[in-house]
């Protein structure tokens, strides 16, 4: 049974830093890209950052260079999104993605609040 749990979201000031963590069972994660997507209300989901199977490299949107950074673990079956600087406009639900050929799966979501 895949699985892809997310962490870490919360309420965070503006300015202020948050980690997110996406723990993964079920699939040989270190054949699978993973990937950060985020969706605010009324909009669309959109990718924030993507690392190969290896983590030998990585890409972001334009709103996320600088500031946030994806990371993997394949000995913990875990990928990372550290986001700093944070702005109200990065509030969303985050969704991490594993994909591989024609497979993609989706975990479930967490929360990103960025409010004074």
């Amino acid at each position: 049974q895949v699985q892809l749990v997310e962490s870490g979201g919360g309420l965070v000031q503006p300015g202020g830093s948050l980690r997110l963590s996406c723990a993964a069972s079920g699939f040989t994660f270190s054949r699978y890209a993973m990937s950060w997507y985020r969706q605010a209300p009324g909009k669309e989901r959109e990718l924030v950052a993507a690392i190969s199977s290896t983590g030998g490299s990585t890409n972001y949107a334009d709103s996320a260079k600088g500031r946030f950074t994806i990371s993997r673990d394949n000995a913990k079956n875990t990928v990372y999104l550290q986001m700093t600087s944070l702005k109200p406009e990065d509030m969303a639900v985050y969704y991490c993605s594993a994909t591989r050929a024609d497979s993609r799966y989706w975990g479930q979501g967490t929360q990103v609040t960025v409010s004074s």
